[in-house]
């Protein structure tokens, strides 16, 4: 479930002015981006408030050149209406979007990966109707046809499914009620799905390479969007970078990169009913 929270007073100074794209080998390591250079798919993890995630993303975009961007940000209809033109207007770029109804951080943040790759943009949001219906019948339910085809049809196992909603609890600051866990993770799994069915169409109609913007946890290649695509996809060379603050990051990657945590108001305070 995606929760974001107002930045302090240091964000918001921070976007005052135009965030700027790093140019090649600036934040990435030559040899992180060679290995970049050779993946079919190319998943960039980030933490979705942090500015300079977006400026590692858009450095490696720019360096990947790809056939194809897919977005977990945006909706396959709000993909379809992206223009070059519109890109180049942060105005009408928000509108097309709809940006401000989908609850992400500021528009400006992502700016520079966008500007990275002229190419095709796919979107691979989940809606909050599937969301809701994940919730209600489960992820294979919501996924519909392609259900089997992603495994959504087979059980986690009972370790794997503990592990996952231990993880859920601590994303929500241990103030989840029991019953919501598994829900949490089916709709995390769907997510996780259609992530995959999207890179792969895009792989497939363009001929790739793929860059994938996401979040860390989809990203991570114990659990996340890279089981899905060796699944269906076994040959595809997919690289994985994740997007660390001050260390701290969950899961398995090809590479991370640190950045400095970005100024936010506590998470736990929207919990606190006291």
């Amino acid at each position: 479930m995606k929760r974001f929270f107002a930045a302090g007073l240091a964000l918001a100074l921070c976007l005052a002015a135009p965030l700027r794209a790093a140019s090649a080998g600036e934040l990435i390591p030559e040899d992180i981006l060679a290995a970049m250079r050779q993946a079919d798919v190319v998943i960039l993890g980030e933490t979705h408030d942090n500015p300079r995630h977006h400026l590692v993303q858009a450095e490696a975009v720019a360096a990947i050149g790809p056939g194809a961007v897919v977005w977990e940000m945006l909706t396959e209809e709000g993909a379809q209406r992206l223009t070059r033109k519109a890109v180049n207007d942060p105005d009408e770029l928000e509108r097309i979007l709809q940006w401000a109804e989908l609850g992400w951080p500021p528009l400006a943040m992502y700016l520079p990966v966008f500007a990275a790759a002229d190419a095709p943009v796919y979107g691979a949001l989940v809606t909050r109707t599937a969301a809701r219906a994940a919730m209600e019948t489960g992820a294979a339910a919501a996924m519909g046809a392609d259900a089997a085809r992603f495994g959504l049809t087979v059980p986690l196992t009972e370790a794997e499914q503990a592990a996952r909603e231990a993880d859920q609890q601590a994303a929500h600051c241990n103030a989840m009620p029991p019953e919501m866990l598994p829900k949490l993770v089916a709709i995390q799994r769907l997510r996780d799905a259609v992530l995959a069915r999207a890179i792969l169409r895009a792989q497939d109609e363009t001929g790739g390479p793929v860059a994938v913007i996401t979040g860390n946890g989809h990203a991570r290649a114990d659990r996340g969007v890279p089981v899905y695509l060796s699944r269906i996809s076994p040959g595809l060379r997919v690289y994985v970078l994740g997007q660390s603050e001050d260390g701290m990051i969950e899961g398995r990657f090809d590479a991370v990169i640190d950045s400095p945590a970005a100024p936010r108001e506590d998470p736990c305070a929207a919990f606190d009913k006291s």
